[in-house]
């Protein structure tokens, strides 16, 4: 154990991760307006938006509007998912500071929700890297299903330690571990990021954690005393879990905030603030958060932690 980090970076992905997974397109004036508020409360990382496929992901057809509309507050990264060269030149054009790929520790589940293995996602994702480090541009890679598949259920940590180091060695600067369905616990999350620190760096490691079975902070907080120091949320918890209907995906930022302030961490992140952001966003979803800080608070803006 190696106790907690001085500074917690947290990466806002609700944006992209959480309003990706809406029901309904909402409109770009919105978008723009939730990443306004989140920069205004102290995040320095928030993925804004991704350049994909409209057919598949139709949520995210605005993109370059989006990024063109960001009022860009100095220190802050904007990021994109960029799962292909087609998306990162979009993302170029567009004026993008950083961009994310993304593969999955398991066979089955890279199959079916990319149509090709492990290997070939990587293949397809090499000449981005090149092309991205040519032009002075950050890569992170995000891997999913790491403690666990919909389809194969548990997956080694080796596995995802392996694959970790082909998105270091393919250019990535840091690699976010994606409990896609959520179903891990504290000791397994541990054991996780103990192998995949050994074999990147442990400060290469981040996490995002969905919190389906209701283990996400369990699981943040074990391995924030591992020395892992970036942690992905969502404000409001946007975002489902598609293969659980009903259940919540994202961990809530309000949440993680709360806890990392109550363990006397620095984020640089203004709770006020935050909540400002959370209750704009729910209410032009129209629906109340799915973070429980922000339920317990009941929309109250004032003196808060």
């Amino acid at each position: 154990m190696m106790g907690y980090p001085n500074f917690v970076k947290i990466v806002d992905v609700g944006p992209r991760d959480g309003l990706q997974n809406e029901p309904g397109f909402v409109p770009t004036e919105t978008k723009v307006s939730l990443i306004h508020k989140l920069a205004d409360c102290g995040l320095s990382m928030i993925e804004a938006g991704a350049f994909v496929s409209p057919k598949w992901v139709p949520q995210m057809a605005d993109g370059a509007d989006v990024f063109a509309a960001i009022i860009k507050k100095p220190g802050v990264v904007y990021s994109a998912l960029t799962p292909n060269m087609k998306g990162f030149d979009l993302a170029m054009v567009a004026g993008v500071q950083e961009v994310a790929v993304f593969a999955a520790a398991s066979e089955s589940f890279s199959k079916k929700n990319t149509n090709c293995t492990i290997s070939e996602s990587i293949e397809r994702f090499l000449p981005l890297c090149d092309a991205a480090q040519k032009a002075g541009i950050s890569v992170r890679g995000y891997v999913s299903c790491v403690l666990g598949c919909p389809y194969e259920g548990d997956i080694s940590p080796a596995v995802v330690a392996d694959l970790s180091s082909r998105l270091m060695d393919a250019g990535c600067y840091e690699v976010s571990l994606g409990d896609t369905i959520g179903c891990g616990t504290p000791a397994k999350a541990q054991a996780l990021v103990n192998e995949v620190g050994a074999a990147i760096s442990m400060d290469k490691v981040a996490v995002h954690f969905h919190d389906t079975y209701g283990q996400a902070l369990a699981n943040i907080h074990a391995v924030l005393q591992q020395g892992v120091s970036v942690v992905d949320s969502s404000v409001a918890g946007l975002g489902g879990c598609p293969y659980a209907k009903g259940a919540s995906g994202n961990v809530a930022t309000e949440d993680v905030l709360y806890m990392l302030n109550g363990l006397g961490l620095d984020t640089g992140v203004d709770m006020t603030g935050l909540l400002t952001a959370s209750a704009y966003i729910t209410g032009e979803l129209g629906r109340p958060p799915s973070s429980r800080v922000a339920l317990a608070l009941n929309g109250s803006v004032e003196a808060v932690l």
